[in-house]
């Protein structure tokens, strides 16, 4: 019988590994520094607040490590909201099904008046959002907007419901590059109280998502917590113990991680755990001394001051000009966004910030034609 990652999470304890961050000296942080490769121990060391004292060299070392394994090149892409309907409730989302606001999904010519846009701007990497309500944006809806779009994208990447491992297959087939699903937080005695209604409640089926994605061959795997929620540290370590994982298990895929901090949404609160921009410094360089190969993303929930200056710190993939709202670009600039936007530029000048820090802005770095 094929392991699955919930075997192996159920061998570890969220009160023991974040007293383990927590009592990480500054001798072991020195260590973890010195090695030439790390391992899951020592991104735990890596993430500890004795660690922050060290940023500037963790930083220097990331940067070093960034551009001997992709080179100066930084991947644009966009998403593309096509509904907001859910059938969850998740007290920290705006599409929240409790949320009394006006739902909205794209039929065919709205997609494409949005995919028009897009490539005018010069995109051809498109990640395709929805909220989950598996009456309306369904397999065969996903499938209906591969067939409207894949003609304009050469990747198309998805941020969808937890599917089947026959719907993955069936998306794989479809042209579908690669699949981010977030666990938001791996502290399985909380889950419920973020998520008390809809299939998303079930902690162990989103758990097992990535799996189901690995073994349906899909190009990429996309993973993260909500950061905000939890106590970052501890959540970031169990979503490293899960690509630590997946790339042991499905060698052949890709990986990412994405750091979405909780932004400002119609409906909800404050987040639990506040997480400062140092602190976030620190976890992108955690994750890249780890992991030479993981690829990292940068979306415009941070501000423009923070993305100005993150580029050399790690950072492979980065949103531009985002609209977080089903026909947000063109069809309906009103319409209710998932959370609040930070950094508005156009991606003209994302690009330009790239270049004049001395990168090359990529629009595509992979086509279906070589799959």
């Amino acid at each position: 019988m094929t392991t699955q990652f919930k075997e192996i999470f159920d061998q570890y304890d969220w009160d023991k590994i974040k007293e383990k961050i927590y009592a990480t000296s500054e001798q072991q942080v020195k260590h973890v520094l010195a090695k030439s490769k790390r391992n899951l121990q020592d991104f735990l060391t890596l993430l500890s607040p004795a660690a922050a004292p060290f940023l500037e060299e963790m930083a220097a070392q990331c940067h070093y490590l960034t551009k001997k394994r992709f080179g100066k090149t930084i991947q644009l892409y966009a998403p593309l909201y096509l509904s907001n309907e859910c059938n969850n409730i998740c007290t920290y989302c705006g599409f929240s099904m409790d949320n009394k606001i006006r739902r909205k999904t794209l039929n065919d010519e709205e997609m494409i008046r949005e995919v028009l846009f897009l490539k005018k701007k010069g995109f051809d990497h498109v990640l395709l959002v929805t909220g989950e309500a598996n009456y309306t944006v369904n397999l065969l809806y996903f499938l209906n907007a591969m067939d409207q779009i894949r003609s304009y994208f050469s990747n198309i990447s998805i941020e969808v419901q937890p599917l089947t491992l026959r719907e993955y297959q069936l998306l794989q087939q479809a042209g579908v590059y690669a699949v981010l699903v977030y666990q938001e937080t791996y502290h399985k005695e909380v889950y419920k109280t973020y998520h008390p209604k809809g299939k998303k409640s079930n902690f162990d089926f989103r758990l097992d998502t990535p799996d189901r994605i690995g073994q349906a061959g899909i190009h990429k795997i996309g993973l993260g917590v909500l950061l905000g929620l939890e106590d970052w540290r501890v959540d970031s370590f169990f979503n490293a113990l899960h690509i630590d994982y997946l790339q042991k298990t499905y060698w052949q895929t890709r990986y990412s991680v994405s750091f979405p901090r909780l932004r400002p949404a119609s409906g909800i609160g404050e987040p639990n755990f506040h997480m400062d921009d140092r602190d976030l410094v620190q976890l992108i360089c955690a994750y890249r001394l780890w992991n030479e190969d993981l690829e990292i993303s940068i979306s415009t929930r941070e501000s423009e001051n923070f993305r100005n200056h993150i580029i050399p710190l790690g950072v492979t993939t980065m949103s531009a000009e985002s609209k977080t709202n089903p026909g947000g670009y063109t069809v309906d600039p009103q319409s209710l966004e998932q959370f609040e936007i930070s950094d508005e530029r156009p991606v003209s000048d994302i690009a330009q910030l790239i270049r004049s820090k001395g990168y090359e802005a990529v629009w595509k770095d992979w086509d279906s034609v070589f799959s």
